[in-house]
């Protein structure tokens, strides 16, 4: 298993295990053999990838992706982790387009397809679009918890709660009550 750090860059409040890429499943990931030389030369160009864009570098980093997604065109996690790259840079709908390749590949199950869904959610709700909530549904249904505390965030009534009961606490906290 390797933790991808860009993950936690670029989304410091997802959980930490949220972000775990594993190799079960391999047929959600890619057609291909798990173990064949192209996957594991993409793997190694993503690491570079992961690497360069810890550095800030970018521009250099979707370089690397593009090189694993050019050798491992059904490799999801290559788009995934390019989106994450572009998103950075503020390429928001290149990084929609990787987003929905790595879904396409995944046939919207496994991790990739689980951090794809939360990465395009994001994007959907800075654009204000309602599909963002079905994304958030579909990667709390994968087990993603960040998901899961989204959906509640949005939900109105779970607003009011929340907010309700930060109230009483800070009234009791104030000897208030």
């Amino acid at each position: 298993m390797i933790i991808h750090k860009l993950n936690a860059i670029i989304n410091p409040l997802f959980p930490i295990g949220e972000f775990i890429e594993t190799e079960e499943a391999p047929e959600t990931q890619c057609k291909e053999n798990i173990l064949s030389e192209d996957i594991k030369q993409a793997k190694e160009l993503e690491k570079k990838g992961v690497e360069l864009a810890e550095a800030g570098n970018l521009n250099e980093a979707v370089v690397q992706f593009e090189k694993a997604i050019t050798i491992a065109p059904n490799w999801a996690s290559a788009y995934n982790n390019r989106a994450q790259a572009l998103r950075l840079a503020g390429r928001n709908n290149e990084a929609l387009a990787d987003l929905n390749n790595a879904l396409v590949i995944t046939k919207g199950s496994g991790k990739v397809a689980m951090q794809s869904f939360c990465q395009r959610a994001m994007l959907y709700e800075l654009s204000c679009r309602e599909d963002a909530v079905k994304d958030w549904e579909a990667a709390a249904k994968l087990g993603s918890t960040f998901a899961k505390n989204r959906l509640v965030q949005l939900n109105p009534y779970a607003a009011l709660c929340n907010k309700m009961l930060h109230d009483v606490f800070k009234r009791l906290k104030e000897g208030q009550v």
